[in-house]
């Protein structure tokens, strides 16, 4: 590989070497603590809301760079309305669960309506979601309980999204663990050679022999160290699984489907997608029906992770799922994106708290440095595309 290529290799990949950097930094910051399994385990459960929202607020951005200001108010409310029906009256989780879904439904139709066929602008209706639902659903909380805070949830829901799977104790070689790795790994080795086999036979510009084994040895490896960890720390959190199920339907969504195409037709130039036979109407509706149903999923989780359905859940959750998509290298103008560059954006937020936290840095400062962080990537971003112009 010459000098050129390795430039060439770094450019388009900057974003993941500032993760290695910035993990590193970390480590040294912390004298290795973000590097045991708890802090591994931790990553993914304290973060897992990042993936699942950022998955959705990529969908919306991909149409021009629209976002959903209204998701973090949206999971205080729906965190509010499941301890009503699970706590207060008993109700099912099943049955909860589906109630959970059909309001959250209703609010991407109502919410897809407005934007798609009554052009209202994005920012504006989804600001009324982000006043009005913490509000809404503070005051369900207050007038439900003495505290402001309803729990315990059921320990039938709290075992579908929170908890681990076949756990075993902290320390102790968790194989199931392990053995779910080498699958992992193993498929991600896979996909990359049948990636480059498939684009060569299209006569596509493919990978070099190099690379593909280069990338397979980077991505397999992170993913064996990542479930070594995951193994000692009592084994694979159940979120972990919703997680990494959103992220590959999603991926699958964006790459290997029409309407995923869509989407970045649609970003790119709504006119002449129009113009193309491209629904752009339908296609900004089903945006934000698929926010609204994803913020459902992550509202669970939340509940899942502290067991209870408190004012503050969700807060600030809209501007960490903005951040993930804009670092991990989303077009702030839409047509530009990718899941994995979410998830690798996440990723980044999510080591960035964790090593924060664990330097007892003061939240005030904690802010300013996410803050500096979405700016430089949105500079890094704009400055990418004067320079290929």
């Amino acid at each position: 590989m010459d000098k050129n290529a390795i430039v060439t290799t770094l450019k388009k990949n900057a974003m993941l070497v500032v993760l290695v950097l910035v993990y590193l930094f970390f480590a040294i910051l912390t004298g290795g603590g973000i590097f045991k399994p708890s802090s591994f385990n931790a990553l993914i459960t304290q973060n897992a809301y990042v993936y699942i929202l950022g998955c959705g607020m990529l969908m919306c951005m991909l149409t021009g760079g629209n976002i959903d200001l209204s998701c973090g108010a949206f999971v205080c409310l729906l965190g509010s309305i499941g301890g009503v029906l699970m706590v207060i009256n008993g109700m099912s989780t099943g049955v909860s669960i589906l109630l959970m879904l059909l309001i959250s439904a209703v609010y991407g139709c109502g919410l897809g309506f407005l934007i798609a066929y009554v052009n209202v602008p994005p920012w504006i209706a989804t600001l009324a979601g982000y006043l009005a639902f913490r509000g809404l659903g503070t005051s369900i909380l207050r007038n439900n309980s003495v505290t402001g805070s309803i729990a315990p949830f059921p320990q039938t829901f709290l075992n579908v999204f929170s908890g681990k799977v076949f756990k075993t104790a902290d320390g102790v070689m968790n194989w199931p663990c392990m053995i779910a790795g080498v699958a992992a790994a193993a498929v991600v080795v896979l996909a990359v050679f049948m990636t480059r086999n498939s684009r060569l036979r299209k006569g596509y510009v493919a990978d070099t022999m190099r690379t593909a084994v280069v990338k397979s040895i980077l991505g397999g490896g992170v993913i064996l160290l990542f479930m070594y960890k995951l193994a000692l720390a009592g084994g694979i959190p159940v979120v972990l699984i919703w997680v990494a199920a959103v992220v590959l339907i999603y991926s699958f969504i964006t790459s290997r489907t029409t309407i995923g195409r869509h989407f970045y037709v649609v970003g790119g130039n709504m006119e002449a997608a129009r113009l193309s036979g491209v629904n752009t109407r339908r296609i900004m509706f089903i945006a934000y029906l698929n926010m609204a149903i994803l913020t459902a999923i992550s509202a669970m989780t939340v509940i899942a992770r502290f067991t209870a359905a408190n004012a503050d859940a969700g807060k600030n959750f809209e501007m960490d799922a903005i951040s993930a998509c804009v670092v991990g290298g989303v077009s702030a103008s839409g047509g530009a994106g990718s899941v994995l560059g979410m998830v690798i954006g996440a990723t980044l937020i999510g080591v960035i708290n964790l090593g924060m936290f664990q330097i007892s840095l003061d939240a005030n400062y904690q802010r300013v440095v996410k803050g500096f962080v979405l700016l430089a990537a949105v500079v890094f971003d704009i400055l990418s595309k004067k320079k290929n112009k």
